[in-house]
């Protein structure tokens, strides 16, 4: 049980329809994924690897890595196999572990059943061999189990990652409907920002997407925020390794930027809720923040992306008080922005309709469960036509 020296599955999970961008990450550190899906990407790996994994990734939620695969029609298979696992070398008898599940099987009607039957056979193998059952219950702060379990196929995972990666830790104060970390990153990435320009966001809320665009041009990455992680608890770390990938982080993070990013809105709480967040990031000084209707923004005579996250509503319709921000959305991209690639983030293409301007790409995305587009517009200077070469 040499986890951190050998190699096995390794699964880094996502929010669906944020792989792409996930395998982006994964293959800028050097990993050959061998699968890409909806959720996720497949790679090998040993527990040592994952360390750098869940030190740099935006756009992750978990990595996992596979102890075992097996067959189980039933909770006493189940028990069975993995009973066999020598746990004792990989959870110690006096630590503390919990069980996470993904269940699909005709036999459980619950996944809390099925994690009682994980936790009884981890904690009787290392009872019969210690003496001593470990402590177990919800807390994801140290050793975490996953079980993926559809109908008679069953896997069993250690969780390098404990707490969801695709929190990055620097947002204490979440504020209004905020956006989560990791499609915050990954809907940037989507962008054609080139992480060197001009970076606009009216309506920032809690900051999170001027945040994350700070972070992404400085190549300040989210392990930097954190200082837990489930593979910590896992017999045979090495805290060295930590350090080590840690120091790198720091090395390679940029202090400055050569161009502005502006974050704006309205409300004054919301403002000084983005400043704070920003400064727990450490980007606070490479963010112009400003209180101000959007139409008010600051557009620099450059060129760059303009980003709104504008509220939609949980439920598709019209919304006659939103129509006419949308429209006035519109409006400041075509009169202020031009020269700009202009986005918009919505969950409610009726409203989008109201924007007045033909969308050059609509990406895909969920926030949450809510299906949602990343609508890209073009901001031509003039004709989009190139003048004709005179003989």
């Amino acid at each position: 049980m040499q986890v951190f020296h050998t190699e096995s599955k390794i699964i880094i999970t996502c929010n669906k329809r944020l792989s792409p961008y996930l395998q982006r990450e994964v293959e800028a550190l050097g990993y050959e994924p061998v699968r890409v899906f909806p959720t996720g990407v497949e790679l090998k790996g040993t527990v040592t690897d994952t360390i750098p994994l869940n030190l740099n990734l935006r756009c992750a939620s978990q990595v996992l890595y596979s102890l075992k695969t097996f067959t189980a029609r039933d909770p006493k298979e189940l028990y069975d196999e993995l009973v066999t696992i020598e746990w004792e070398k990989l959870i110690d008898f006096t630590g503390y572990f919990s069980v996470s599940s993904n269940v699909n099987n005709e036999h459980i009607l619950t996944p809390l059943f099925a994690n009682v039957k994980v936790k009884d056979a981890i904690a009787d193998r290392i009872k019969s061999i210690k003496g001593i059952r470990p402590d177990s219950g919800p807390e994801v702060n140290k050793t975490l189990v996953h079980l993926y379990w559809q109908d008679d196929r069953a896997e069993i995972f250690l969780d390098t990652s404990g707490e969801t990666l695709a929190k990055h830790s620097y947002r204490k104060i979440p504020g209004k409907a905020p956006m989560l970390e990791a499609l915050a990153a990954s809907t940037i990435m989507a962008t054609k920002w080139d992480m060197k320009s001009t970076f606009i966001n009216p309506m920032c809320g809690s900051g999170t997407l001027a945040i994350e665009a700070a972070l992404l041009a400085t190549d300040k990455s989210p392990g930097l925020f954190r200082m837990n992680y489930a593979f910590m608890h896992i017999l045979g770390y090495d805290e060295t390794v930590f350090f080590a990938e840690r120091r790198n982080l720091k090395d390679k993070a940029k202090k400055e930027t050569g161009f502005k990013i502006i974050a704006t809105d309205i409300s004054e709480d919301a403002v000084d809720i983005a400043r704070k967040n920003a400064r727990t990031a450490g980007v606070e000084h490479l963010i112009d923040f400003a209180v101000c209707d959007f139409e008010d923004t600051e557009v620099p005579a450059e060129t760059g992306v303009v980003m709104f996250n504008p509220e939609y509503g949980e439920r598709l319709g019209v919304h006659t008080k939103l129509e006419i921000t949308y429209k006035r959305m519109g409006d400041f991209m075509k009169k202020k922005c031009l020269g700009y690639n202009g986005y918009v983030f919505t969950g409610n293409p009726d409203l989008a309709k109201k924007i007045g301007l033909k969308a050059a790409r609509k990406i895909e995305f969920y926030n949450g469960k809510l299906d949602c587009r990343l609508f890209e517009y073009e901001l031509y200077q003039g004709s989009k036509r190139e003048p004709k070469e005179e003989n």
